[in-house]
């Protein structure tokens, strides 16, 4: 790659916001995050992260109100946008024997045959869809266990199952959770979770720039975003065909960068220290595994790339540590934690526990564990 061009991606990197990033690594990594907000925000951020997908990436998006009072159907349906041709997603055919088989081997193959809740017109008007690139869902948490294990078995698999057909996921695809930051709400299943690869918390005082620039909206204006499509740039742009600001060659170069970054034994060590650390810290109950461990060392080397670097560093491995953790981290209980194998205090430990998050368990992790000069 020209250096005029390597200049003029990272130029164009240096201009992201932090949640342009989050989602230009995701797309790197080919993996799927969380974004954490306050409740009262989370219409706002739906519709940021929508438009950042459109405009930066030429990315077509859905976004999903989930509810517990939601169906599975209607979740599947509300996923899906307007196939359309040469985008590189599913194209169904009704016909097919293939297809019939390939259904009758899905695990909800015997709901379908089953379920008769909705019209005909509405399965055939799904035959001719696809899945979007980008699904932001709201509230996954709140969801039920069969939505949930869908969202799963989508991140897994790639592809999901209908009632008369199955689509594939597109190349270029993404799974956004969006969730309330309030601590008291309940997390995603724990399957899920361990499936995502990073977590960030975007407060509505950093503001949401897209959506200020193209509508000029307010909290008081924002419009239900329970079920919205919102088709890629080049499709939307009423002024005529628009580029989206980083092309699929320019995600490919960096993605490419990044499996060339190399980690020398003394970064690695330091990784391994601190995964060895959070995982013996008193407060922590669980959650630092084996799927873990393979995230923090890809998002270290998407990382690198993006600072003009062929090589990880220390801070880059801190930076990541505070992304890959926070959602995964499990608090262990008082009656649990491991001094009380030995006649500590119950009230004691009560104590020394109450107030401490998953952030403030890596924040003394990495303040313990020494870097490498």
């Amino acid at each position: 790659m020209a250096e005029t061009d390597q200049s003029g991606l990272i130029n164009k990197v240096h201009s992201l916001s932090d949640l342009e990033i989050a989602t230009l690594l995701c797309l790197m990594a080919n993996q799927h995050c969380i974004i954490e907000t306050e409740d009262e925000g989370l219409d706002q951020l739906a519709q940021e992260l929508s438009l950042l997908a459109s405009i930066n990436f030429g990315l077509s998006t859905a976004v999903v109100d989930c509810s517990i009072r939601q169906s599975l159907d209607e979740f599947r349906r509300e996923i899906l946008v307007v196939n359309t041709a040469g985008k590189g997603q599913s194209v169904n055919d009704g016909a097919s024997l293939a297809k019939e088989n390939s259904l009758s081997r899905s695990p909800y193959a015997s709901e379908r045959t089953k379920s008769t809740s909705h019209s005909l017109p509405a399965i055939e008007e799904m035959e001719h869809q696809a899945l979007a690139q980008v699904i932001i869902t709201k509230n996954l948490n709140l969801a039920s266990l069969q939505i949930q294990m869908q969202a799963l078995e989508l991140i897994r698999t790639k592809r999901i199952f209908t009632r008369t057909s199955f689509h594939t996921a597109p190349k270029r695809f993404l799974l956004i959770v969006l969730l309330s930051a309030d601590k008291s709400s309940p997390r995603l299943k724990s399957h899920l979770n361990e499936q995502i690869f990073l977590s960030h918390y975007h407060s509505s005082e950093d503001g949401f720039p897209n959506l200020e620039s193209d509508y000029g909206s307010t909290a008081d204006d924002v419009e239900s975003l329970s079920s919205v499509v919102r088709k890629p740039a080049e499709e939307s742009s009423k002024g005529g065909p628009r580029e989206p600001i980083f092309s699929n060659t320019d995600i490919e170069t960096l993605t490419s960068q990044r499996n060339k970054t190399v980690i020398s034994a003394e970064v690695k060590r330091y990784m391994q220290n601190i995964t060895t650390f959070l995982r013996m810290h008193r407060a922590v109950g669980g959650g630092i595994s084996a799927y873990a461990t393979r995230y923090f060392d890809l998002l270290v080397k998407c990382l690198a790339p993006l600072h003009s670097l062929t090589y990880a560093t220390p801070s880059l491995v801190v930076l990541a540590a505070r992304k890959v953790y926070p959602h995964r981290i499990v608090m262990t209980k008082p009656e649990n934690e491991r001094s009380m194998q030995w006649g500590s205090d119950l009230s004691a430990v009560a104590a020394l526990l109450e107030g401490v998050t998953p952030e403030d368990v890596i924040d003394e992790v990495i303040g313990m564990v020494e870097a490498p000069l």
